[in-house]
């Protein structure tokens, strides 16, 4: 059975800091891991050591791609806010160091906004397109990731042309996400979301993996309970690199997490990995 979101990023407490389990059911595809579930387990991290609740802010660097089993995590924090806490986590494996973290935590509290950008239209959910249940459309040689058996994650069809080989002029993608274990959202699973989604190079045509360099994560607010709206956008695909920006909303339409992200353009396949 796929391990729930809960245990796929448990710590346990060392002298040196916290140890992990690594779940190699977590990747997207040829056995590499998904980069949001790695920065939740480094913001799981900062949490454990923090006076606050939440991560709000979060910088990460992948060095290389973290290898699934046990891992260690080195946690480097600053003074303790009233506020905030700033720390730097690190997550090896046994090779050495493979994502490097600048984390703020705070402690996040009901409220209206003043501004928040609104919710697009989206495709109700029972009318999207399930990645688990159509894995069989996956383009040839693209292995199935298991991130789609741990996040339930519903294609809108209106930016899932290329899910059925029709390719956009725009690289957008657009879904509803949740976890498939039941776990509601919490700003914890927010930052797992704001990497959960594929490439939106694939919207335009441009299949395969798209190895993340640096990874910045904002969670807003905390989630209502129910599905997610995420939509992810690239600004430019050019000279081998890719850049996406996510927005994601919860059930009432609120504006709960953004993320940033810099990385390589797709490769042909997640196979051809070194």
């Amino acid at each position: 059975m796929p391990q729930s979101f809960e245990t796929a990023t448990a710590l346990t407490r060392t002298d040196a800091g916290f140890t992990a389990s690594l779940d190699p059911g977590w990747d997207v595809g040829g056995g590499v891991l998904n980069g949001g579930y790695l920065l939740a387990v480094a913001a799981r991290a900062a949490v454990e050591v923090s006076p606050h609740e939440h991560p709000v802010a979060l910088s990460a660097s992948y060095l290389r791609a973290a290898a699934p089993g046990a891992a260690t995590l080195t946690v480097t924090a600053g003074p303790a806010g009233r506020t905030l806490q700033h720390a730097v986590v690190v997550l090896s494996d046994a090779t050495g160091p493979a994502v490097s973290v600048q984390t703020t935590t705070a402690t996040l509290v009901p409220g209206e906004s003043s501004y928040a950008v609104p919710m697009p239209a989206a495709t109700p959910v029972e009318d999207c397109l399930s990645i688990a249940e159509h894995a069989h459309l996956a383009p040839p040689g693209m292995p199935v990731p298991g991130l789609s058996e741990r996040v339930d994650t519903r294609l809108d069809p209106v930016t899932a042309g290329w899910a059925l080989g029709e390719f956009s002029a725009k690289p957008v993608i657009r879904a509803w996400v949740r976890f498939a274990d039941g776990r509601e959202p919490d700003p914890l699973g927010l930052v797992a979301f704001t990497d959960a989604l594929p490439p939106t190079s694939w919207a335009i045509g441009q299949l395969g993996w798209a190895p993340t360099v640096q990874l910045q994560t904002l969670v807003r607010a905390l989630p209502a309970p129910g599905w997610c709206l995420v939509e992810a956008r690239a600004n430019e695909i050019a000279g081998g690199w890719i850049d996406e920006d996510y927005c994601i909303w919860d059930s009432t339409g609120r504006l709960v997490a953004q993320s940033r992200q810099l990385a390589r353009s797709p490769r042909p396949s997640v196979d051809q990995v070194t």
